[in-house]
């Protein structure tokens, strides 16, 4: 069975809802706390054992290639000025030579297009896909819990969680064969169905691994919900012949294509942080009974 190595993240999307913000910059690299939402995906693809990393990007992207790089006016003056933890940061996020690659999507056509965008990188074998903007903090390694998944039952894998009845028309939802701890079976996946369509409450989030062979089913550029090419649909396409199987993560997902869903996630990780909870903490309470 093939290791799963390479991993896409597709990061050409406008972001519209964080306008202005992300007029001049990509949504990506909007920050939790100081670290940007695209360096948290691609930390947890390198500490999930990715060796290398696809960035499907679009145009007004290239700060996201900037940041993988050097800097070496900012790391000149950090070493002149001796401030060795900062430096040792910005180094951290540089990546072995030839280890990151980009590609461009130059229509947004939804998710599948995004991922077919990338298909001279993987060639034939299994490969991983994150969303930046699903953001996955606390409990183990989302991607090495699915990768561990893999080992078990090879085939298309999904993260997925429980969401209220009211949300299950903004996800993928899992038609659920059997259960078995914390992986799901599943015999289908509905696209963005209504509340009263659903087949069930267990949303597919942005957590992928995935069989080569769905670039056969991409090829096809068929349009989904939305008028976009979807990835679900490719990936309920490709059942029974490959299994798609759902894994329970043990993280909190937080929402960060909202704005609050953002805005939790920089509390959440502000709270978690020794040097800024009491004083976050503090900040929080007085907002609160003011």
């Amino acid at each position: 069975m093939a290791r799963i190595r390479k991993a896409i993240f597709p990061v050409a999307g406008l972001g519209t809802r964080f306008l202005p913000a992300t007029k001049a910059s990509p949504k990506e690299m909007l920050p939790i706390v100081d670290k940007p939402l695209i360096q948290y995906a691609l930390e947890e693809a390198s500490a999930a054992g990715i060796e290398q990393f696809i960035f499907v990007t679009g145009r007004g992207k290239s700060a996201i290639e900037d940041h993988f790089d050097h800097n070496l006016e900012i790391e000149s003056l950090l070493r002149e000025r001796a401030k060795d933890k900062e430096l040792e940061s910005l180094r951290s996020i540089i990546m072995a030579p030839g280890s990151i690659s980009y590609t461009r999507q130059q229509e947004p056509l939804g998710l599948g297009h995004a991922v077919w965008c990338a298909r001279h990188h993987i060639q034939n074998e299994p490969f991983a896909v994150l969303l930046a903007d699903d953001f996955i903090y606390g409990g183990p390694n989302c991607l090495k819990e699915m990768i561990e998944a893999y080992d078990q039952r090879p085939g298309n894998l999904a993260a997925v969680m429980e969401v209220a009845p009211e949300h299950v028309s903004k996800y993928g939802i899992i038609d659920i064969d059997q259960r078995d701890g914390a992986l799901v079976h599943a015999r289908g996946v509905v696209e963005k169905p209504t509340s009263e369509n659903a087949p069930s409450r267990l949303a597919i989030i942005g957590r992928y691994l995935l069989d080569p062979s769905i670039f056969n089913v991409l090829e096809k550029q068929e349009r989904g919900a939305s008028g976009e090419i979807q990835l679900t649909d490719a990936i309920a396409a490709m059942l029974p012949k490959t299994p798609l199987t759902g894994v329970r993560f043990g993280g909190t997902r937080y929402d960060c294509g909202s704005k609050v869903g953002f805005l939790t996630a920089n509390m959440a990780v502000g709270l978690n942080r020794p040097d800024l909870k009491d004083e976050l903490t503090r900040e929080l309470t007085h907002l609160l009974h003011s």
